[in-house]
Order: structure tokens, then C-alpha cells, then sequence
């Protein structure tokens, strides 16, 4: 008697379970796997309908094909390049975005887009095949990618675009957005959103327009107008984002921003800031007469890489460790760049080291 499909396909699935949970004490990943079958197993016992079944392992699918092909850059920094798809090539923008996306792999970043055309084809077209990765979105009115990332092992297709924006904002270590549709006022939002309520980790922020375009300059009076007098953002909210029409002032916003500063992480409840440069004692006492406000008690303090920072140890060459308010992240911006001109007011601007 022949056995099914569908139970040779259980079979297997119960060898892999079993051989996966016999080695789960010896994966250093091992705690954290058992807490999703964990998770798994617990969803199963509920009510919940087929539809929510088929959400959910779509999802881990898009999740799946990303980590996989995005893992081996995991060490280069990115700028994800967000714009209208209708712009087309021959126009201001599309151009300032080919050569925007030109100059920071010269730089030595790679360029992420959403894959499509218009300014996302002009980022891809600037990078270079080999610098440029592309996260695109089903969509039944766009029919593949654009032909300069078109059949790259670096495209990765997404069904949903919450998943999508998990990854651009994951990978990148800045945002350049140029003039675009509710899909990119969408994407400017989300990631303010993120950077105001401190889910995405410090990364700069530029909205590029053509020379002497208005398109940024009305946004922002819009916000300004319309929620900064009303008093449903703050005025330090404005230190999240740059206009530029100048790609020479774009491209040096964002790698300044990495000048001193190299990134942060939490460990506890003190945010541990890890810096290129080793600061000086009078820098540290600048920052804590300058930026106290953001403390929830003690003092901004110099460290060197903290034990539970096994793993990256390598990086940077000292530490600042601060109670941060977890609120403020305007300051906190305003702190970074107050960082990075103390450390390297008299030194050239290094190229993005790895992360």
C-alpha cells in the first residue's frame, strides 16, 4: 500500500521537529527558537481562522527569503532610497537620485530600493548591480523589477508591505527620500514614526528635491502649520530630518553622522552609545552641561565595551553610557551631532566603516 503525500509530508516534518529540538541546547540561537515553537504551538490551540494561518505563513515566508538573502551584507552599511515610481528618467529628480546613489557607493554604501521604476530604477541604475539591493512588493498593476536589479540574487519579493518596511528599516543605516506619491509620504512618516518614538535606532534622515523645488519645503510647512502649532509634535521633532536640495550636503549629512558616532544599543536600562573616536573628559562635560535634560538620573558617563557586549567588542573604540529618557529623541539627535562635531572637528571625514 502506497502512502500519501501528505503523510510522507508529516513524516518528514516530525523528523526535522525532533532533530531540531535534540539539538536546541546546543544552538546559541536555541533559546530564542524555542520561544517561536513555543509561540507556534500555543496559536494552535486557539480559535483561529484560515485566513490568519495563510497571513501568517506568508509572512514568515517574505521574513524567511529576506534574512537569507540580506544576511551575507549584514556588515555593510545601507541607504534605502524611497520615491515615486511615476517619475520618469530624462527629469531633475530622477537624475539627482542616479547621482545621489552614484556617490555614496563611492562612498562605500549600498543602496537599497523598493525595485520598481522612477526614482527607485534611478537608484538602482546610480549604485551599480553589484552595490544595489532591491525589496519589491506584488503589486497586480507592476509587472517585475526594473531592468538594472531585474534578476539579481539581491532582489528580494515581498507579498506585504508592513513585512517590506520591517526590512527597509532593519537594513538601513540611512533614509534618502526624494518627491513621491502617498506611498512615499507613507514611508516618510512611518520612518519619522519610528525615529520619534526611538523602534528604529538612530539613522539620518535627508528629503532631497531638485534645485530650488518646493516639494519638501510645503511638506514641511504643512507639519509645521498644521501639527507643530498645534502642539501634537515638538520643535526638537525637526532635528529627525534634513531638506537638501545640494547632493554635496546630502551625501555629507550622512556620513558626518557616522564621523564619531558609530551606533547604540540598550543594555539594561542605560543606553550605551559606541563611538569611533575616544572623547575627552572636557567633551563628556560639555555633553552633560549641554544635554542633562534627556537624563532620567545621573550622569552622561565614558566606558569601554561592557561585558555583556561579547559580541562586539570590535566595535568602536569607547562607550558613552547615559539613563536616556527614552522620549526625547529629537535631543538625542541633537546630542549625535553634537558628538560627532566634538570628535571630529579637526579630522577628515572617515568612509562608513562596517557596522
Amino acid at each position: 500500500m502506497t502512502t500519501s503525500p501528505s503523510f510522507d509530508a508529516s513524516e518528514s516534518l516530525r523528523t526535522s521537529l525532533n532533530q531540531l529540538l535534540d539539538q536546541l541546547p546546543q544552538n546559541k540561537h536555541g533559546e530564542l527558537i524555542q520561544l517561536a515553537l513555543t509561540t507556534l504551538v500555543r496559536m494552535t490551540e486557539g480559535e483561529i481562522d484560515r485566513l490568519d494561518w495563510k497571513i501568517l505563513n506568508a509572512s514568515l515566508q517574505d521574513m524567511e527569503r529576506a534574512f537569507k538573502v540580506l544576511y551575507p551584507y549584514r556588515h555593510v552599511r545601507k541607504i534605502s532610497i524611497f520615491g515615486s515610481a511615476r517619475i520618469p528618467s530624462g527629469t531633475p529628480e530622477y537624475q539627482m537620485a542616479a547621482d545621489f546613489a552614484r556617490r555614496v557607493t563611492d562612498l562605500g554604501f549600498m543602496v537599497i530600493t523598493g525595485a520598481g521604476p522612477g526614482i527607485m530604477q534611478a537608484g538602482n541604475e546610480g549604485a551599480g548591480r553589484d552595490q544595489s539591493i532591491g525589496l519589491s512588493i506584488q503589486l497586480p498593476f507592476e509587472k517585475g523589477s526594473n531592468p538594472f536589479i531585474e534578476g539579481d540574487p539581491k532582489l528580494v519579493p515581498f507579498k506585504y508591505f508592513f513585512t517590506r518596511k520591517l526590512f527597509f528599516l532593519r537594513e538601513s543605516d540611512a533614509l534618502a527620500l526624494f518627491p513621491g506619491g502617498f506611498g512615499t509620504l507613507d514611508e516618510a512618516f512611518e520612518c519619522l514614526t519610528l525615529c520619534q518614538t526611538g523602534k528604529s535606532l538612530p539613522i539620518p534622515l535627508v528629503l532631497i528635491d531638485r534645485p530650488g523645488g518646493g516639494y519638501w519645503h510645503d511638506w514641511v510647512e504643512y507639519v509645521q502649520k498644521q501639527l507643530l502649532k498645534r502642539g501634537l509634535v515638538s520643535a526638537d521633532d525637526f532635528s529627525l530630518f534634513t531638506i537638501t536640495d545640494q547632493l554635496d550636503e546630502a551625501c555629507d549629512i550622512i556620513t558626518r553622522f557616522y564621523s564619531a558616532f558609530h551606533s547604540c544599543r540598550y543594555i539594561g536600562n542605560r543606553l550605551v552609545m559606541r563611538l569611533n573616536i575616544e572623547i575627552s573628559d572636557e567633551a563628556v562635560d560639555h555633553l552633560n552641561h549641554n544635554f542633562s535634560d534627556i537624563l532620567v538620573k545621573g550622569q552622561i558617563e565614558k566606558s569601554h565595551a561592557l561585558p555583556q557586549e561579547a559580541q562586539d567588542m570590535s566595535i568602536g573604540k569607547s562607550r558613552l553610557l547615559l539613563h536616556f529618557n527614552q522620549r526625547d529623541l529629537g535631543r538625542l539627535y541633537q546630542m549625535i551631532n553634537e558628538i560627532n562635531r566634538l570628535g571630529c572637528a579637526d579630522e577628515e571625514t572617515p568612509r562608513p566603516e562596517r557596522k
